[in-house]
């Protein structure tokens, strides 16, 4: 006795299985496309570089923090560029904010020259926000006033640590200049 296959050849799945379609195929799509993004700059950020004996890897941000000033501006830059494409491609706004705190705390950690890098290490931003995009990419995007505020308020401290980095190391700069035409 051989069980027959309805219209279209696929079996249907047994009674005590569920089989569940989260989002329409144009929608799986473009979700790949934003967790790709997001995946891709986790991995080369945070954790391209495997170290032996290790769990945890290294990525860019710390080898870039090294540099004072302009190394935590370059992995902000990356930081938050991807938070906009976050924005862009309509990721809920609540993530979009928690995210944005992730990266406001490595970056005013990694202005103490040192610390933030190990701190970059430890903390990895741009893994946790790709975490986030990974659990709540499914959810709706629907958000109230103060989800709105609240963002807006953790991007205006996010830019403001960048503009402040980027003023202290012009002033570093300037100092060290003044300091080597003395010479």
């Amino acid at each position: 006795m051989s069980a027959s296959l309805p219209a279209g050849g696929r079996q249907s799945p047994p009674p005590h299985e569920v089989e569940w379609e989260v989002l329409p195929p144009e929608d799986r799509q473009a979700r790949g496309s934003v967790e790709s993004v997001f995946k891709v700059v986790s991995l080369v950020m945070d954790r391209l570089i495997r170290i032996p004996g290790l769990k945890k890897r290294l990525g860019l941000n710390p080898i870039v923090d090294l540099v004072p000033g302009f190394g935590d501006i370059a992995a902000a830059l990356v930081s938050v560029s991807v938070v906009v494409y976050g924005v862009r491609r309509g990721i809920p706004k609540i993530v979009l904010g928690r995210m944005a705190l992730n990266v406001l705390i490595n970056e005013l950690v990694g202005l103490v020259p040192g610390v933030g890098s190990v701190f970059a290490f430890w903390f990895q931003a741009n893994t946790r926000n790709y975490e986030m995009v990974r659990g709540h990419i499914d959810s709706p995007g629907r958000s109230t006033k103060a989800d709105k505020i609240f963002v807006s308020v953790i991007l205006a401290l996010v830019i403001v640590v960048i503009i402040g980095g980027i003023f202290g190391t012009f002033l570093m700069l300037h100092e060290l200049a003044k300091l080597l035409t003395k010479i």
